[in-house]
């Protein structure tokens, strides 16, 4: 395993969601602390081709059939259809489903019936078979955290409310929720029982839970082996029957993170991930999509300090969190082109006598996007 690739330039975003069909990720939404934020204006869709590591927005036709732009929605993946669910604006909480065309490049919105999930952020969604699943997030008209499950029928458009056996994981936001076979792993997130709410009372669980789709019953695990720490607004992703986790953050530790761990699905333990290369920086509310044999990992926010206030710097203010406009890519099984390419880039070396085929990869692995500018240049 190995970071292979990091450029700048690409969308400026946090709490954005994204999907891969084909080699395209195609990444909607999200807000962006250095922007003003227009509550109804239609979302925002950027495609990454992943050919050559390079975004493109996409530019409606039809802009009146756009969903509104959002935050802590979820997007799931089901042939050539993208469906977008949830996520909030800085006014209204969203319950409508949402179909965005991959072929077409537009938007539908599908007529639903059942029981549906009041609008909710935070929440999460996987594909098992035909259905998305919704876990969790906070809903706004009940106002608290759910560990309630509906799932939708992506054949007939029809809501259920699913009646779980077992002992569910406590209501939660900002955690992950990864569908392997008929089981969807939980892990991480924030919860708390207070209200108003404290940030003293915030729980970050850090049990691995699974809910069998089958038998419709939850299951928590018993675990072995070097654990990451309780966390919100982390990745994950499963590759190789392991569940992989990165980043995130947890509130009363004031902690971001940047670490890899990952958990065996077959025999429950844990372990830290040891991975070459120069690893993103610590952060959270960002993506990771796995594509093969790789990872992609793109925005989200991080500590540090800001260009235009270089002396200030911490881990546990919000205004002192910069938003990643970076896209980095974590490679399985890197080529030895690639990793050579990489000694090259990373020890500074001549690149003047390599051949013609050899500086196109330098040149598309290196070239940097123009979606978004350098934060000092965007005030």
């Amino acid at each position: 395993m190995y970071w292979t690739l990091h450029t700048e330039g690409g969308p400026r975003r946090v709490n954005h969601a994204a999907v891969c069909v084909g080699d395209k990720i195609y990444s909607f939404g999200g807000y962006c602390s250095v922007e003003d934020y227009r509550v109804f204006e239609p979302i925002s869709v950027h495609v990454l081709d992943i050919t050559v590591f390079k975004w493109s927005p996409v530019e409606y036709k039809n802009a009146s059939d756009a969903p509104f732009q959002r935050y802590g929605h979820s997007c799931v993946g089901y042939g050539d259809k993208i469906y977008m669910w949830g996520g909030r604006n800085d006014t209204i909480a969203c319950y409508t489903v949402f179909c965005f065309d991959t072929k077409t490049l537009e938007w539908s919105n599908p007529t639903v019936t059942g029981v549906m999930p009041n609008g909710k952020d935070g929440h999460s969604a996987c594909i098992i078979g035909n259905k998305m699943y919704i876990f969790g997030g906070f809903d706004y008209l009940t106002d608290q955290y759910t560990n309630n499950m509906h799932y939708l029928n992506l054949d007939t458009m029809d809501w259920s409310y699913v009646h779980a056996k077992g002992t569910p994981p406590l209501g939660r936001d900002f955690h992950t929720a990864l569908a392997y076979g008929d089981r969807m792993y939980i892990f991480g997130g924030r919860a708390d029982f207070s209200r108003p709410h404290i940030i003293e009372n915030e729980i970050y669980c850090d049990n691995v839970y699974y809910f069998n789709t089958t038998t419709e019953t939850w299951v928590m695990l018993n675990t072995s082996g070097i654990s990451p720490d309780g966390r919100r607004s982390h990745s994950g992703w499963i590759y190789n029957d392991f569940m992989y986790i990165f980043g995130g953050y947890n509130e009363k530790t004031k902690v971001h993170y940047n670490d890899v761990y990952r958990f065996s699905l077959k025999r429950n333990y844990w372990e830290p991930v040891k991975i070459g290369g120069t690893p993103p920086s610590k952060r959270r509310r960002q993506v990771c999509i796995l594509k093969e044999d790789k990872v992609y990992l793109f925005g989200g926010t991080s500590p540090g300090k800001h260009p235009l206030n270089p002396d200030d710097s911490s881990d546990d203010d919000d205004e002192k969190l910069l938003d990643n406009n970076d896209l980095h890519i974590l490679d399985y099984n890197p080529t030895l082109k690639v990793l050579c390419i990489n000694y090259v880039l990373e020890n500074n070396l001549d690149i003047s006598l390599l051949p013609k085929d050899v500086l196109i990869d330098i040149r598309i692995m290196t070239q940097p996007n123009r979606i978004s500018r350098p934060i000092n240049q965007t005030g």
